[in-house]
């Protein structure tokens, strides 16, 4: 869980990092630089997080096909974890 944070820690980061080495490359080449795009730069961030996320639901290869059977509490107190099964109909046909 904490590598899928990083990894979309380091995608909001991108527009931030692409932005800084281009103004000081641009500054080392005599370029004017005007004021830094704050809200562009958060926007872009925020788009790349939410196509991280579109395209990790897209491409999962777990809930394709099954059907979401949720964790639950036992007489005894502990939780099953939630997992996915495949749909009888799959099981029948062997996919």
């Amino acid at each position: 869980m904490l590598e899928v944070i990083l990894w979309r820690g380091l995608l909001v980061a991108a527009p931030f990092a692409g932005w800084f080495l281009w103004r000081a490359w641009a500054r080392r080449t005599g370029r004017p630089m005007g004021a830094t795009p704050w809200s562009w730069l958060f926007a872009a961030g925020c788009l790349l997080l939410v196509l991280s996320l579109v395209a990790t639901v897209v491409l999962s290869p777990h809930s394709r096909g099954g059907a979401y059977v949720p964790g639950e509490v036992g007489p005894d107190g502990r939780v099953s974890e939630g997992h996915f099964e495949t749909a009888p109909e799959q099981k029948a046909n062997g996919r």
